[in-house]
């Protein structure tokens, strides 16, 4: 069981087919029949796996008729990698092109 919501994040993106869904998510909605078909996967086996992400709160699902649309949640991913590279070197920097690179140890 995964009590900080950010590990449930991580825990989400260490599976590679959960990225590669991520991805194809990041570009159009589609469906549990349509991301089986890209993926060569089973509906219940990408059902399974959607619902990580659920979970993570890396998508979410949309019902439009007979059929559940995901989508990513963008701010969510975000949100989790800018959390991690706080942790790992102190505030994100997106605007301070001053900033260099660590040399290498």
């Amino acid at each position: 069981m995964i009590v900080n919501p950010i590990d449930g994040v991580f825990a989400a993106l260490a599976s590679l087919p959960r990225r590669q869904m991520l991805s194809f998510l990041s570009q159009t909605a589609l469906s549990t029949a349509e991301l089986a078909g890209r993926f060569g996967m089973s509906a219940p086996a990408v059902s399974r796996h959607l619902g990580i992400l659920q979970d993570a709160g890396l998508v979410s699902g949309e019902r439009q008729g007979q059929r559940v649309l995901y989508r990513l949640n963008r701010d969510a991913l975000l949100d989790a990698l800018a959390r991690l590279a706080s942790e790992v070197d102190g505030p994100l920097r997106r605007d301070s092109p001053s900033r260099t690179p660590r040399e290498a140890i």
